[in-house]
């Protein structure tokens, strides 16, 4: 597995991690766990050592399992880089409320530390929050603290807009080390002006829905139907319809023969100069094996700007 440096917060990080929304129930399936664990054990074999979750993908569920899985004693703790968010709080499937007062803020990162079954967070993300939100003083004084009491050891921002630029520009400011933004293969907009201010700050990057949600995964047809709790059963026809048409012609006309869809859209991401891990979730210790390879692909180059001289 090969590793790059995420910015200048100066950690480790594998090029391919894990992505954790759809242990929150969100993606069609309720997960065990179990079934947490497998694919946890998975990663770790593959060299994986980033998780990446967030306070709101259940209410705190999907911290839950990965802390359930902290506890067993499959691995230890040093041996991951975990991220989670903070900012919502979870009130039902697909809904929200808005928590940015620091001492809510404050009260998420306790639950998040119990919930992880953790002392610290290794990356604390502000989570697609409004730029009002984000312009908040004393949010950041009370993190800034945190950092300095050693409960979280890096701050970002995962930018709720893909073209932010207010707040990457603000990172370096607010003591953000790490950028979160969306990218694929058919969402390009953060190469315009969100990865150019990324390499000015030396920020690290990582590319959430680095397979358009599954669209390219290569698993799905125009026409294809998602189940009501599936978070893309509420996208337009329409645009699923013209999305997997897409999808279709990029298969045709990009991917190598021989090669699955979602291993080359993983690579693809990572060929940028500025990304440094892609987040694929994934549902299956099957599916963990598939995107760990993507890393081998000669898209991947170790010559990449953030890559680190001892591969694991």
């Amino acid at each position: 597995m090969k590793v790059r440096k995420l910015g200048r917060t100066g950690l480790d990080v594998s090029v391919i991690g894990i992505g954790t929304w759809q242990f929150g129930g969100e993606w069609g399936m309720d997960f065990t766990q179990g079934q947490v664990n497998a694919i946890l054990d998975q990663a770790k074999d593959v060299g994986i050592n980033l998780i990446d979750t967030a306070e709101c993908y259940g209410d705190h569920l999907s911290e839950e399992l990965i802390g359930g899985y902290l506890a067993s004693g499959s691995s230890s703790r040093g041996d991951w880089i975990i991220a989670t968010k903070f900012g919502h709080h979870f009130t039902g499937h697909l809904e929200r409320s808005q928590q940015w007062q620091p001492e809510q803020v404050l009260k998420q990162l306790e639950d998040s530390l119990t919930a992880l079954r953790t002392d610290y967070i290794d990356l604390y993300q502000f989570h697609s929050g409004s730029d009002e939100q984000f312009d908040n003083d004393a949010l950041w004084t009370l993190l800034d603290k945190q950092v300095q009491a050693g409960k979280i050891r890096h701050l970002g921002i995962s930018i709720g807009s893909n073209d932010n630029v207010h707040q990457t520009d603000a990172a370096t400011k607010v003591g953000a080390g790490a950028i979160q933004v969306v990218y694929n293969r058919l969402d390009r907009k953060p190469e315009e002006r969100v990865f150019a201010s990324c390499e000015r700050q030396n920020l690290g990057v990582l590319a959430r829905v680095p397979l358009a949600s599954g669209y390219l995964s290569g698993k799905y047809k125009p026409g294809a139907k998602f189940e009501a709790n599936d978070v893309r059963y509420r996208h337009d026809e329409q645009y699923k319809s013209d999305v997997l048409r897409t999808v279709e012609q990029i298969g045709r006309d990009e991917v190598p023969a021989g090669v699955p869809m979602a291993e080359w859209a993983l690579a693809w991401c990572l060929q940028h100069p500025a990304v440094t891990s892609v987040i694929p979730g994934c549902k299956s210790p099957e599916q963990v094996r598939s995107n760990a390879a993507a890393a081998e692909l000669a898209l991947v180059s170790d010559e990449h700007p953030q890559a680190v001289a001892v591969q694991k």
